[in-house]
């Protein structure tokens, strides 16, 4: 997938205007690409769509509409597309408020730990975090990013139906699923 540009976006005000149809489109394109790893664990696989809604967001909030603002939301967010060999995932650890920071620091580490699974191919553990460390002494984040790259042969085997499955396993938090085959028959399309 080519990285986004200046002029796969639109302006605040076409946005405004376009933003309720889009947006509903994000949503269903988004609900074939998440995937619960637990009851506690959110992955999303990012790919153009997703970002490119991301970014008009934050453009939106932001009131951004500076060349120099835009190109630095650009070069934020596109390291979050895909390039064919690879998934980009978005994970969200999510507890009640009243859990989460005793929940967060016994899963220091848990961004290493998150793993996809290719039918009859070894596993194969997240790249996490490449944009800037977001666990400290004391906790994990509850948001991070993770990149798994795969090899020719598990990208031949899921165009071929593969099965595909994703897990989690971190001492505190062990959570092993196999992925619908309509999320996966999504995920594949990510894959050239």
């Amino acid at each position: 997938m080519s990285p986004l540009a200046v002029s796969d976006l639109m302006s605040l005000e076409q946005y405004a205007r376009e933003r309720p149809a889009f947006r509903a489109r994000v949503l269903r394109h988004k609900a074939l690409r998440q995937l619960a790893v637990g009851p506690n664990a959110t992955w999303l696989f990012e790919d153009r769509l997703t970002v490119q809604y991301q970014i008009q967001e934050m453009l939106r909030t932001e009131r951004i509409f500076e060349p120099e603002g835009i190109e630095e939301e650009l070069g934020a967010y596109n390291p979050l597309i895909p390039d064919g060999r690879n998934w980009k995932v978005t994970l969200l650890l999510e507890f009640d408020p009243a859990e989460r920071a005793g929940a967060l620091a016994r899963l220091k580490g848990v961004e290493d730990r998150c793993y996809v699974e290719v039918a009859g191919q070894p596993r194969v553990y997240a790249i996490a975090d490449e944009d800037l460390e977001r666990e400290n002494a004391q906790k994990t984040s509850a948001v991070h990013f993770l990149r798994f790259e795969l090899t020719d042969a598990m990208a031949q085997s899921l165009h071929g139906d593969a099965a595909l499955s994703a897990g989690i396993d971190h001492p505190a938090y062990q959570h092993h699923v196999r992925v619908s085959d309509a999320v996966r028959h999504a995920l594949v399309q990510d894959l050239s």
